[in-house]
């Protein structure tokens, strides 16, 4: 199935333009999705907006934002207002500064997209673009109007393109939970061990690793359900606790049994 291209426009570095396109690099089409149904008749519920007080639907002309500045006081924004203050939607990815490549921790990635030429013309731009960058090891930092929202993206040259990331803003990624201590020795017999057990099961990287096991029970339920027709309760899938044992497993003896478990341990596929 061809990739539905997301956005068209333009990638601009000082006076070099080139035409591009955006396309989300991840896709959640394959999840699975239910309908909230009526159990009685099997028709779908539909979600309305409702007056909290009088429980009247609300049309969308009478359906304003409001920020909250008391109990049941709100300033209200009109939509006009709210679009006057974000970024001109000029469909133009406009590279203001670079920042050496690997230089921001990757807590603040957000969403790749694939960044593509969209004409003949614009290849040459968009190359060169891509091949600076590469040349001096950076990455490009832009705004775009994305999801009706106005973004800092990342721009990263990957193979013949460029991914182009959407990041989070400041206020959205939180400071460390905890701090550790630094100045922990770490024991030398436990940390080869450990070492060991990590190369052990060390392997080459395959997509197989991450996929969602509860999609595949889901799919096989629904199946199941399909050629039955009739409604049957799934087994249960929660594992019973394991029962205490009142001691404190040592991390050597762990790592030892860990270690030998790996001897007969099949490598995935």
């Amino acid at each position: 199935m061809a990739r539905q291209t997301y956005w068209k426009g333009y990638l601009k570095l000082s006076l070099v333009t080139a035409a591009v396109s955006l396309t989300p690099a991840t896709t959640d089409s394959n999840q699975l999705r239910f309908h909230v149904l009526n159990r009685k008749t099997k028709n779908r519920v539909e979600s309305r907006y409702v007056d909290s007080v009088t429980h009247k639907p609300i049309a969308d002309r009478d359906q304003a934002r409001g920020y909250p500045r008391g109990e049941d006081d709100y300033v209200i924004l009109e939509d006009k207002e709210l679009e006057e203050v974000g970024l001109e939607s000029t469909k133009t990815i406009d590279i203001d500064t670079f920042v050496p490549r690997g230089s921001i921790d990757w807590i603040w990635y957000d969403k790749p997209h694939f960044l593509t030429p969209e004409d003949k013309v614009g290849t040459e731009a968009f190359c060169v673009i891509r091949e600076s960058m590469n040349a001096n090891d950076v990455v490009g930092i832009a705004r775009l109007v994305l999801y009706r929202r106005e973004r800092a993206v990342l721009l990263e040259p990957h193979g013949k393109g460029i991914i182009l990331w959407t990041l989070h803003f400041g206020d959205e990624v939180r400071p460390p939970a905890a701090t550790l201590d630094s100045h922990s020795k770490v024991d030398d017999t436990v940390l080869s061990l450990m070492k060991k057990l990590v190369k052990d099961r060390t392997e080459e990287w395959q997509p197989a690793m991450v996929q969602d096991p509860i999609q595949k029970r889901l799919r096989a339920m629904i199946r199941a359900k399909q050629k039955s027709l009739v409604k049957a309760t799934p087994p249960s899938s929660k594992r019973l606790p394991p029962k205490p044992t009142g001691n404190v497993v040592n991390i050597m003896d762990a790592l030892k049994k860990s270690l030998a478990k790996e001897t007969g341990r099949p490598k995935s596929h």
